[in-house]
């Protein structure tokens, strides 16, 4: 069983499941980022349960080889897409997608399979495999 799935099994077993894991670079510290979701939202106490469980487990399997700090959160409602299940449950959101080309486009989300997406823009319905796309995010219309 790989990290990610043990990861998996603690946070479902909070009543969350889990989004993604980053490990990213701020301020030079490493963070390793564990986003995690719920139906009904994710607050500060659940994500302080989740780090307090993950944090013994990730001292005995530790997901890198040099000093990092535990960071649990929501992805937030503006978050990124990056695998065929971040698509599938973002069905109906708006989205922001970079092609690799370097072209934008925005548009509602219709569909996604484990081989691309469909998003509605002002021109229509227009496909894209994932391997077109460069980055993907969904987005929230402030106005």
């Amino acid at each position: 069983m790989n990290l990610e799935t043990q990861i998996a099994k603690i946070i479902e077993a909070n009543g969350a499941a889990l989004y993604d894991t980053e490990i990213v670079t701020e301020f030079d510290e490493t963070i390793f980022r564990v986003l995690v979701t719920k139906v009904g939202g994710v607050n500060l106490d659940l994500c302080a349960t989740i780090s307090h469980e993950l944090s013994p487990f990730l001292d005995v399997h530790p997901p890198m080889s040099q000093a990092y700090r535990l960071e649990v959160s929501s992805p937030g409602i503006e978050r990124k897409l990056t695998k065929p299940v971040h698509f599938k449950n973002a069905i109906g959101e708006k989205v922001k997608v970079k092609l690799g080309r370097g072209e934008k486009l925005k548009g509602r989300l219709r569909s996604a399979d484990n081989d691309g997406i469909v998003v509605e823009t002002k021109q229509g319905d227009e496909s894209y495999a994932y391997g077109d796309l460069n980055t993907c995010k969904t987005y929230f219309d402030w106005n």
